[in-house]
């Protein structure tokens, strides 16, 4: 009789999608920061995130073509590591349009910030508990998707609060520049409610 038993091995696919995952999370942190201090060692610590994140996903998407039997459906680990990707491409994107268009944050723009990195959390979270606590998994999928929620709600606040600005023709570039980095924002909210559907998908499909 076996007074300790091994624990079992993680799957390697769910271990590359937790680390995706907790890359995701390091990078929203670091624009976190960059907003309340924008600087630009702030943003190139984004940038470099983003490459190392992006080394994982194409040693996923390597190993998923070689690999003939999946714990989860191919299309799932494939969608899944996709949108958990693009919420950091986003979150990249927003700093170098900042850069770019020379836009100082906001308050509108630190909430936004705040509830992506909180929903990015709770992807992460999801990930962790996806094979050994499926419910759990989904309880965190769907505050995820609670958050994108509220920031769909600041981001029509933030965009309603724009069309208050024009005065001249400074103000309209200034709005204008304001709303791209708005959308940007959004769409990595969007990426992330997308992945909390998957996250559901696979849960489901594991009861």
């Amino acid at each position: 009789m076996k007074l300790f038993s091994r624990r079992r091995k993680t799957d390697r696919f769910i271990e590359l999608l937790t680390k995706q995952a907790e890359f995701t999370v390091e990078g929203l942190q670091a624009l976190q920061r960059y907003i309340k201090q924008p600087e630009d060692a702030l943003a190139s610590q984004v940038s470099e995130v983003e490459k190392k994140a992006d080394e994982v996903r194409r040693i996923l998407i390597d190993e998923l073509n070689r690999t003939f039997v999946t714990p989860i459906d191919r299309e799932d680990i494939f969608a899944l590591s996709l949108t958990v990707d693009d919420i950091l491409d986003y979150a990249n994107s927003t700093i170098e349009e900042m850069a770019l268009l020379e836009i100082k944050p906001n308050a509108f723009i630190e909430r936004m910030v705040s509830l992506l990195t909180d929903a990015a959390r709770e992807i992460y979270m999801a990930v962790v508990r996806l094979e050994d606590h499926p419910n759990v998994a989904n309880d965190h999928a769907v505050r995820a998707k609670a958050l994108e929620n509220r920031m769909e709600t600041v981001y029509r606040e933030a965009v309603a609060d724009l069309f208050h600005m024009p005065r001249d023709i400074d103000h309209v570039v200034e709005m204008l520049k304001l709303r791209e980095i708005y959308r940007h924002l959004s769409n990595a909210a969007d990426r992330g409610d997308e992945a909390a559907n998957v996250l559901g998908d696979i849960v489901v499909k594991r009861m």
